[in-house]
């Protein structure tokens, strides 16, 4: 694959290199307790997460903890596996948003992507990219993935203590996983979602018809300077354009902003992780807000 990444939004393919987990199992400058693991999985094959968990767990507590699964988890915590050497930097925000009380306790799961992420990422086919392996990577999350978390780790079975995050093509995933599989994940956070996908497929889909129940709480964002494609010459990039009307139809859905829907617009945001990283504590912080007790 190219080592050529997203530029611009411009319609042409969001492109991240695979990068395989290191040989010998070694991590790069990672905070707090953080765990690895090869999910050995019949439908896309082994795939590698990185578990994070938070202050104080413990396997022997009679309590569980949200979770939540982030897209992309080369780029999630380490800066040795990230892309371009620029990390997302989610365990050192939860760790500081965890020890000032400013953010419930929570287990974060970077799933690592593999070569074959474009695919895996899209719910449906593109004309000039093809794609839509989606249904099977939403199988491997939930009959693989999530039954080894709750076999090995402290997990929470509430979905709306289950969230899934993640940006570009992820972002898109991660919308598709909140609308198609609402009684499993209760929050889904996307960053720069690559709405273009498909010729803007999955807001005609969301838009033209009565979804099933959506899920409780989203996350939805882009950068300002992400894109300056403005292919009908309105003043506003199409990448902007898509962004609201998304919202829109999630207005039309029944969603209120500050409420069950965070809409951002971010100044100056570009398509990178270190943008996604600055904006990260507060995505954790809307979906784990600090509670005084953590449900059974």
């Amino acid at each position: 694959m190219s080592s050529e990444r997203y530029l611009n939004c411009d319609g042409s393919l969001c492109l991240r290199p695979y990068l395989p987990p290191d040989s010998q199992g070694r991590v790069g400058h990672l905070t707090g307790d953080i765990r690895r693991h090869t999910i050995p999985s019949k439908l896309v094959g082994n795939r590698e997460i990185l578990v994070y968990l938070p202050p104080g767990y413990s396997e022997k507590d009679n309590y569980s903890y949200p979770f939540a699964l982030l897209q992309d988890g080369q780029n999630i915590f380490d800066a040795e596996s990230a892309v371009f050497g620029v990390e997302w930097g989610v365990d050192e925000a939860a760790e500081q948003l965890i020890t000032e009380q400013k953010m419930q306790p929570a287990i974060l799961v970077a799933v690592y992507n593999s070569p074959r992420r474009i695919a895996e990422y899209t719910p449906f086919p593109d004309p000039e990219h093809n794609g839509g392996e989606a249904p099977l990577y939403r199988a491997f999350l939930i009959s693989e993935l999530i039954p080894f978390l709750e076999e090995t780790y402290r997990v929470s079975r509430i979905r709306e203590e289950r969230v899934v995050i993640g940006s570009s093509l992820g972002g898109l995933l991660s919308l598709y996983l909140g609308w198609t599989r609402s009684d499993i994940f209760g929050g889904a956070a996307a960053l720069s979602p690559s709405l273009w996908w498909g010729r803007r497929g999955f807001i005609t889909a969301l838009g033209g018809n009565d979804p099933p129940e959506l899920p409780p709480k989203i996350w939805l964002d882009a950068g300002t300077e992400e894109s300056d494609l403005d292919g009908n010459d309105n003043g506003i990039s199409d990448l902007i354009d898509d962004l609201r009307t998304l919202r829109a139809v999630l207005h039309y859905h029944g969603y209120s902003e500050e409420q069950n829907l965070i809409y951002r617009e971010i100044e100056g945001g570009t398509h990178t992780e270190s943008s996604w990283s600055k904006r990260v504590g507060e995505v954790l912080t809307y979906f784990f807000p600090k509670q005084t007790k953590l449900r059974m």
